[in-house]
Parts: structure tokens; sequence; C-alpha cells
């Protein structure tokens, strides 16, 4: 039976974009030294678009989605999305705010080892607490079944190949039905077979309607977005339309 991804919930606004960078700049200070890692950055993303951001090692990619995500905050500039100002949240409306709206997948999966795949990935719920515990494992079946683990259900961390640790991990980051899923080097850790099966199911979930956004040091695999964004010393050096 083909599981299919439940439509994620639709953006505040149909016509804005899903995100807007506004005259974004991020600088790290230690000490007298300061580390500029974003330039003015301007930047909207559409609800649906699968967007790649490429650049070499330092320069701001990853600053980029800690930004969208509000695991760090601007400088200077303007962050929305989804229709809210998130660089002026308080921390506490913040993190709510970020466990319902965003999924986030890591390089190194962040796997629990002592929870099973499925305790793994109702996790998001529980933080939240949405909906009842029945609810939170049928929801949790459902995901992995998706990114074709439903047979894996209770097996530990350490009984999955790492391409199924990141499949569980991008199962945990669907678990509150996000608008955004954000994805940091998604195959940076894996063998190019696993890899490929992770992209397969990304570009899976972006056809279903999800808005991805990932980084990646690969330009090839920048290339399997429907828009790739390439940056330089905190500048877009570059934005293309792929297909």
């Amino acid at each position: 039976m083909q599981v299919t991804l439940s439509a994620p919930p639709k953006s505040l606004s149909t016509t804005a974009p899903l995100i807007t960078l506004a005259g974004v700049e991020k600088v790290y200070r230690t000490g007298r030294l300061s580390f500029p890692a974003l330039r003015g950055i301007d930047l909207a993303i559409e609800p649906g678009e699968m967007v790649s951001v490429v650049g070499p090692s330092g320069s701001g990619k990853s600053t980029i989605l800690n930004i969208v995500t509000g695991i760090d905050r601007p400088t200077a500039g303007t962050v929305s999305v989804d229709g809210q100002r998130i660089d002026t949240m308080s921390e506490e409306k913040l993190a709510a705010w970020r466990g319902k709206r965003v999924g986030i997948v890591f390089q190194f999966f962040q796997l629990l080892p002592t929870l099973t795949a499925l305790e793994n990935a109702v996790l998001p719920m529980d933080f939240a607490r949405l909906h009842s515990g029945r609810e939170r494992a049928e929801r949790g079946r459902r995901h992995l079944g998706l990114v074709g683990l439903g047979d894996k259900l209770e097996h530990l961390p350490s009984e999955l190949s790492g391409g199924e640790q990141q499949r569980v991990a991008i199962a945990r980051a669907l678990a509150c039905d996000p608008v955004l899923l954000v994805c940091d080097e998604p195959t940076g850790n894996l063998d190019s077979e696993s890899a490929e099966m992770v992209l397969s199911l990304l570009d899976r979930l972006n056809r279903d309607g999800m808005t991805i956004v990932y980084v990646t040091h690969d330009r090839g695999l920048a290339e399997r977005a429907s828009r790739s964004i390439s940056i330089r010393d905190g500048r877009i050096e570059s934005d293309r339309r792929l297909r």
C-alpha cells in the first residue's frame, strides 16, 4: 500500500513568499574580533519550492538555515516565515513556533540511541504536547511508512544503516506537519546509494507540496533542486531556477 504525505498546513498568505529575508546580516564576535557570516542577504522563497543552498565551507550557507529556523538571530535585517516576523519573537515563543512549523534534518541524524525508530519519530509531538499517545504512535508509524521503514519501528539506531537513520530523522522532522522542511547537509554522512534514496525521498515530499530548503557543499546535489542559491563570503553569488 502506498503511503502519501498529508498536505502541509497552508501558509497564512496564499500570495506572499513563505520565507523572506530582507537586509539580513550576521556578525559573530569573539572579544575584540568580529567575523561577518552574512552580508546584506535579500531572499524570498515561495511555498512549494525545493531550494538548495550551496557554497564552500565558511561561506555562510548553514548560517542562513540557522537564521531561517530561528536557531540564530540576525545582527541586522528582518526574517519572516509563514507570515510571522521570527527575528522579533521571544525565545519561548520562537521555540514553540519552530517545534510546530519547521522540520529540521541534521547531517549526523541526532537520534536518541536508547529509543526505537518509532519513539524517535514521535519526539517532536511529545515536546509540543500534540495529540493523544495513541494518535502520536499512529502518526509516527505513518511517517516511518512514508520513508520506507514501516518494518523497522522497533529497531534502535544502532540496528539501522546510516541511510535508514537519516530517514528516521526525516520522519521525525515531519511529525508535526511542518510548513517548511530544512536540511543541513542531509547526505553528507552517507554513501552514494543511501544519499540517492534520501534525495529521492525529498523529491517525493516536495512533489506532495512540502517546501524544502537544503544546504550542501556538493554542486551536483544542488542541481537536484528546483532552484539553487550559491553563497560565497556571506553574499548571494547566484540564484538560478533549475526547473
